[in-house]
């Protein structure tokens, strides 16, 4: 699976068509949707779902309703850039089933800070309530993730 900006450039994808990006979490999964013609992302949803099969099965109604023609997984990465994330490898087994079950292309853009920069945008917008944040955060983490991809790529073919 491509990661990073790099290996965007090498990728077949269509000028137009909808991409559903996913922050992976233990508890929770954000989810957003961009436009590749548009170049624009929005959240979507969180999926806070406890078993896998019913995490899968509410992929699959995103997947049913938007009709992706890619994913795009952000890829937990140490600040240091030293080693390996602690989920890293987790997220790379959620990539490889999404890409098993999907059979849609699956790409991984590195994540870091991404729940971060999604926190500090809510208390921005006013929410200063931290579950109230919480219920938000991931869909935003989720767009960030899927808007720099979009980024990445516009830059990559311009």
């Amino acid at each position: 699976m491509p990661e990073g900006p790099a290996k965007t450039n090498s990728l077949c994808l269509p000028t137009r068509g909808c991409l559903l990006g996913f922050d992976f979490g233990l508890a929770r999964i954000g989810t957003a949707t961009g436009e590749i013609e548009t170049g624009l992302a929005r959240p979507l949803t969180t999926i806070a779902l406890e078993s896998g099969a019913a995490r899968f099965n509410a992929i699959a109604r995103l997947i049913e309703e938007w009709q992706p023609v890619a994913l795009v997984i952000g890829l937990p990465r140490p600040l240091d850039g030293e080693g390996e994330h602690m989920l890293e490898p987790r997220c790379r087994r959620f990539a490889n089933q999404l890409h098993g079950r999907f059979h849609l292309p699956v790409h991984l853009i590195d994540e870091r800070l991404s729940s971060v920069e999604a926190d500090y945008s809510l208390r921005n917008a006013g929410m200063r309530n931290w579950q109230v944040r919480k219920k938000k955060l991931d869909a935003i983490a989720a767009q960030l993730i899927l808007q720099h991809f979009l980024d990445t790529l516009r830059h990559a073919t311009s």
